[in-house]
């Protein structure tokens, strides 16, 4: 289980990572073919200026976090609601890359399961 977690731990934080990064450098050349209703979307999150931006931060600053194993608790708790959007844009509007977002998901709720012991001081009493 450990090595499983590590494992898991370092592909989701280096996901993250070539997101992010691939933002900030502009890496990725070519971008897909995006439907009426995903240019939509990201029409309207592209104009608030600094939602995306601030997501991709989010994104760099947990990916670092995760490959580091003592932060990783925290950072699978601060980048959970990114996965989770991630994973409802492409189950209802670009269910093209959904098995991939679907792993992302699945790695999350696995380091959830695996540092339970760490967020059970939070809701306990």
């Amino acid at each position: 289980m450990k090595i499983a977690t590590i494992i898991i731990r370092i592909l989701l934080g280096a996901m993250y990572l070539f997101a992010s990064i691939s933002f900030f450098l502009k890496y990725m050349p070519e971008q897909p073919q995006m439907t009426a209703a995903q240019s939509t979307f990201m029409a309207g999150v592209t104009a608030s200026i600094y939602l995306m931006p601030l997501i991709k931060l989010t994104e760099l600053c947990c990916g670092v976090l995760l490959l580091f194993g003592r932060t990783a608790p925290l950072a699978a708790l601060i980048i959970f609601p990114v996965t989770l959007n991630i994973f409802l844009y492409h189950l209802y509007l670009g269910p093209k890359e959904l098995p991939l977002v679907a792993v992302m998901l699945i790695f999350n709720l696995f380091l959830f399961f695996v540092y339970r012991h760490k967020y059970l001081p939070i809701i306990s009493k």
